[in-house]
Parts: C-alpha cells; structure tokens; sequence
C-alpha cells in the first residue's frame, strides 16, 4: 500500500489488487482538503463496535477467548478513519491461557473508502464498469494475507469475516527512512523480498499490474480538473511533460529491459517494512513486510528499484508538504551491489558455486535492470499523487510529492535512457 504519514498515522485504503480510480470519485470529492479522522481518535470504541469485536474474538480463537466475558473484554483504537480502523484487542492479566492462543490480536475493519468501493456509491457507469472490484479486491487481498500468513512471511490470520479480519498483533516499528541505508537491515530487506518473489500465488501470472494501472492512473489525470490557484499552477506544469508521449517512451525502454516476472511487493518502503521487538541484535531476521494491497505479479525489476527509489523520501514531516526528499540518498552502486548480492544469494540457489566473473556479470545485468525500472516507479507514483490530490482528504502535499517523483524520474532518465 503506498501509504503517506501524518505523524507517522497510515491513512491510506486498501483497495488491493484493484487500484482503480473510478469517474464518479472524480465527479464527486471537494478541491479541499481536511485532516483525517485518524488523529485525536478516542481511546475506546462505540458499545456497538466493542461488542461486535468481543463476538468476533469469542467465535474464531479459542482458549480463553471462548469462556471470556464481555465485561472483561479489553479493546482499544489504534487507528480509526476512512481506510482501514484497527483495534488492539487483548485479554485482561487476570485471564490466564489455556493452551497457545494470543493474548492480543489486531482486529481490522475495513473503512468508508473501502466500503465505497465495494458499492461504488451511486454511479451506474461505475458499477458497469466492474460492479464487482472492490469485492474481488478484498477477496484477493484475503487470500493473498493467508498464504503469506500461512509462510511465515507475515503476521498470522486468526479470523475473516466480511467487515474485516483479525491479525497477530506483532509488537514492532516502523523502520524509519535513514535505516534503509544500513548494510544488515538492507541484506535482510533483499532477502525477504527474494522470498517474496519466489512465491507461487494464485493469481493471474500475466504482468498486466504495471503499465495497466499506470494507463489507468494516466486516463484519470488527462480528464481530473483543478480550480485552487496553486493547484493549477502545478498540475499545468506537470501536464507540459507530455505524459502520454513520456510514457510510450518510457515502455519502449522497459520492453527492451530483460525482466522475470515474479510475485512482487510493489511498495517496499520503510513504512511497510516492520523492525520486530523483543529480537536480539544479534538475530539474523529482525523484519517483516507489512501491507499487500499492491502486491502482484510484475516486473523483478520495479520491486527492486521501486524500493531503491523509497530511500530518497521521508514521510515522517509534520509541516507541509509533509515529505522531505532527499536525492542524494538514493543508494550508491556499492549499495546496490550490496543488496542485488543478498537478493540474488537467496533467490538464485546456485549464485555461490558461480566463479567470480559469472557473479559479477548477474550483478551487473541486475543493476541496469533495476535503475531502469526505477523509472517506472517515480512515473507511476507520480500520476497516483496527481489522482490523490484530487480525491484525498489528507493533508498532504500531493501535487508536491508528484512534481518530486517527476524530478526524480526525469534526472534518472539522463542516465538510463540511453
């Protein structure tokens, strides 16, 4: 999930593998923007939703969650708003276990843009479009957590329900921007991508994910309008790139760029990647990847440099724009080098017993891969931010991040479109 901070709240939904934009949300949002409701929540939910999830505990795990009386019941809200709300929901301490069952575990209720997916609101021409998407995006997105779950690879599923599911509570945090650089979290990162992207998921294998949303995304920015002075100004320059001619040119390069189609993240950045608690530093396997509402097959080469391209922006900024990039930070070839080893150790079972040449030359032929795709990866956020601008009720710098992706993209391109 591309997800944007407001003091370190995630606030974006989980639309999964659908990622479609629909007219009528165009048609429909204000050109203001208001805070999320995820700040200043109450620390207690309604007696309804408290009830609900007391039920939902009770019913799918077992131990002493199924003698638990509801007045002992322990829920709290870590996140509410329009996405995803999630609450921590624990036995008191005077409950002891009966057998493995956790004490505390993540409810997740899906939220009003997610629901508004699903129903489409009252667009008929949306809901001919695909009057289904937002209901086989959480299918999918189901299926996908359990078969993570299932491999280790993320947190447990105890239970799924239509309104949302319970998760592991998994105490951890964030990794923040600048520990994206630091060798041992970098090898880990690489190697747990390369898990990733050896996975055999039951979804469609053809890799439609990259340039069929970004034809999407490019669809709804050449119709979106703005009326803010400011935000005019913005997007008008935006629009003299020529973004349909940039991106033919930009899938002309990429189809001549050797790339194994693999499951991929699709966002690894440092919000989705957890640092665990209570690991030693002496443990080789201090993260978890986090958030799969993006996750499909596609290109080796965008996840890769999708995530080399996060190292250069931090979200963690409570004065507008709410982001800070720094182009400096993007990692050196040495850094490089240093994560496709670690990729390429665990995804390619006979890179040791390769003689020194044959290593470097894989390495090498990875590297101008990925900072191709890497393109990719600023064009494709840059037209998201263009879409969020209008539509999203945070307040973040939308036309600011989109303006930067563009930067970004158009200084990489001076190296690698050639």
């Amino acid at each position: 999930m591309k997800t944007k901070f407001i003091n370190g709240v995630s606030s974006s939904p989980s639309l999964s593998l659908g990622l479609l934009v629909t007219e009528n949300a165009l048609q429909v949002q204000p050109d203001t923007q208001e805070d999320c409701k995820d700040l200043g929540c109450p620390d207690r939910p309604d007696p309804d939703t408290r009830t609900k999830a007391y039920l939902w505990c009770r019913e799918f795990l077992h131990g002493a969650w199924k003698s638990l009386d509801e007045e002992d019941f322990h829920i709290t809200i870590i996140r509410g708003g329009l996405s995803n709300k999630l609450f921590l929901c624990s036995l008191p301490d005077s409950v002891q276990a009966v057998g493995d069952e956790p004490r505390s575990v993540l409810l997740r209720l899906y939220g009003a843009i997610l629901q508004m997916s699903c129903n489409k609101g009252d667009s008929r021409q949306s809901n001919k479009e695909n009057p289904f998407q937002g209901a086989e995006a959480m299918v999918l997105e189901s299926v996908m957590f359990a078969i993570l779950a299932e491999r280790e690879l993320g947190p447990k599923l105890y239970g799924i329900f239509p309104q949302g599911r319970l998760e592991q509570f998994v105490p951890s945090r964030k990794l923040d921007t600048c520990e994206l650089s630091d060798p041992s979290i970098s090898a880990e990162v690489a190697e747990k991508m390369a898990k990733f992207h050896g996975m055999r998921m039951p979804f469609n294998k053809e890799p439609k994910w990259l340039f069929g949303t970004m034809d999407k995304y490019l669809s709804q920015v050449m119709r979106v309008n703005f009326t803010r002075e400011s935000h005019l100004r913005c997007f008008n320059r935006l629009l003299s790139y020529n973004l349909p001619q940039e991106m033919d040119l930009l899938k002309s390069l990429l189809e001549s760029t050797h790339s194994p189609v693999v499951f991929c993240h699709n966002d690894c950045q440092e919000g989705n990647i957890l640092l665990l608690k209570d690991r030693h530093t002496s443990d080789t396997q201090k993260l978890m990847l986090i958030d799969f509402e993006y996750s499909s097959y596609n290109y080796r080469g965008f996840d890769i440099g999708n995530h080399f391209c996060e190292w250069m922006y931090d979200y963690n900024c409570n004065e507008f724009p709410f982001f800070r990039v720094s182009p400096q930070n993007y990692p050196s070839k040495a850094q490089q080098l240093h994560f496709i080893e670690s990729y390429l150790r665990e995804s390619d079972g006979g890179f040791d017993n390769l003689n020194e040449e044959d290593q470097i030359k894989l390495k090498e032929e990875l590297y101008v891969e990925v900072n191709r795709f890497s393109l990719a990866s600023h064009f494709f956020w840059g037209l998201w931010s263009i879409i969020q601008a209008r539509l999203s009720t945070i307040k973040f710098g939308y036309l600011e991040y989109a303006q930067a992706r563009f930067d970004a993209y158009f200084q990489q391109k001076k190296i690698w479109a050639v």
